[in-house]
């Protein structure tokens, strides 16, 4: 391991630490090195607050000059909620910048890096690129295509199941994995279900670990059936979102409305367009949404190739029943080569289940 990428593995190891806390702006950090000794850390910790490189140099003071800054996303050359940093970098007398990945934006990408390199600062680009690139894999797509990175979790048993055919589902998985799926919570702007499983289930939708975060709730309705009696309608623990159809029932919207919900009707006559609902959502600058609905509401979104990465929790269960829900429903593809792969696939025990991460990869192969 070179000295290089040793300082930028700090910087994202302290970048990391902030997931949940700085969107929709992305996760930062920078480390201040000079004479072989690092004299400025710095964290992105909020939008709308200081950058990393800022606090980095604040820290360093007078140590900055003439030392080597390490950051892992390209200092920004634009005025925003804060100023440039690649010229708060030129002001501090900085000799070296080693940057971990361009900014993905393709109208500021490469304009900070021309100011500092117009300074006659040195520029090194691309270390530990594609560990930032992931870092940021939110933000990324966020920046480029103005509508939300999607994620959908769910709990299975080995056979594909979410729950019995009489729709009991507790608890398919261990205690340790549904503590994990609090963190995932707490990682995301929005959480995501069909009002079916809010009729059958009446889930808070809230972030249960120390300090964590409630995302938004966001329900699909078509016809606004949700039982005002629910939590996710009283509770006052995050706001509620429902989307819904043209056809929705309009006396039922009032009440929601009075209830402090906020309703966004969509264009569809009968069902809730989920490209739609990332539309206003990507408006609304939301950056990230877990799905955890079920199988009707995960197919629609994997049908319309709207889902980013998958998470599987499979529990070493098998429950049977060709009533019994399975995690995706609806048509299902005709042919084998229609079927959607997994790639960058990783796999972590948590307990006694199964954890299953991968992307999906909507280009078909075969004959």
């Amino acid at each position: 391991m070179t000295n290089h990428e040793l300082y930028m593995d700090l910087a994202l190891n302290n970048a990391q630490a902030m997931k949940g806390q700085t969107d929709p702006n992305p996760l930062v950090g920078s480390v201040i090195v000079n004479d072989n000794r690092i004299v400025g850390i710095g964290t992105h910790l909020k939008a709308g607050e200081p950058h990393a490189e800022i606090h980095a140099i604040r820290m360093a003071g007078e140590k900055a000059k003439g030392g080597t800054i390490y950051v892992t996303l390209e200092p920004c050359s634009h005025h925003g909620r804060t100023g440039p940093c690649a010229v708060a970098i030129v002001e501090a007398g900085i000799k070296k910048v080693v940057i971990a990945t361009l900014d993905p934006n393709p109208v500021v990408s490469g304009n900070g890096v021309k100011i500092l390199e117009d300074a006659g600062i040195e520029v090194i680009i691309g270390v530990r690129q594609a560990e930032s690139q992931k870092m940021n894999e939110v933000f990324n797509k966020f920046i480029v295509e103005k509508t939300p990175f999607i994620t959908l979790k769910a709990g299975i048993t080995l056979d594909g199941k979410i729950a019995t055919h009489s729709f009991d589902s507790k608890w398919i998985t261990s205690e340790e994995a549904r503590r994990d799926v609090h963190h995932l919570r707490n990682e995301n702007m929005g959480i995501l279900v069909g009002v079916n499983t809010v009729i059958q289930d009446d889930p808070e939708l809230t972030t249960r670990i120390p300090n964590g975060r409630n995302p938004i709730r966001i329900i699909l309705d078509s016809t606004l059936r949700i039982p005002l009696e629910s939590k996710v309608i009283h509770d006052k623990l995050a706001e509620t979102w429902i989307f819904t159809s043209a056809n929705f029932d309009k006396e039922k919207r009032k009440v929601l409305d009075e209830a402090g919900v906020s309703v966004f009707p969509t264009t569809g006559s009968k069902h809730v367009n989920p490209t739609e609902v990332l539309q206003i959502l990507g408006e609304k600058l939301v950056s990230s949404v877990l799905i955890e609905g079920g199988g009707t509401v995960n197919w629609s979104f994997l049908e319309n190739k709207l889902i980013d990465k998958l998470v599987l929790y499979v529990a070493p269960k098998i429950i049977g029943g060709h009533t019994a829900p399975s995690f995706l429903a609806g048509s299902g593809f005709d042919k084998m080569k229609d079927a959607v792969n997994l790639s960058n696939l990783s796999l972590e025990q948590i307990g006694r289940d199964y954890k299953f991460t991968g992307y999906p990869i909507y280009t078909h192969e075969g004959p």
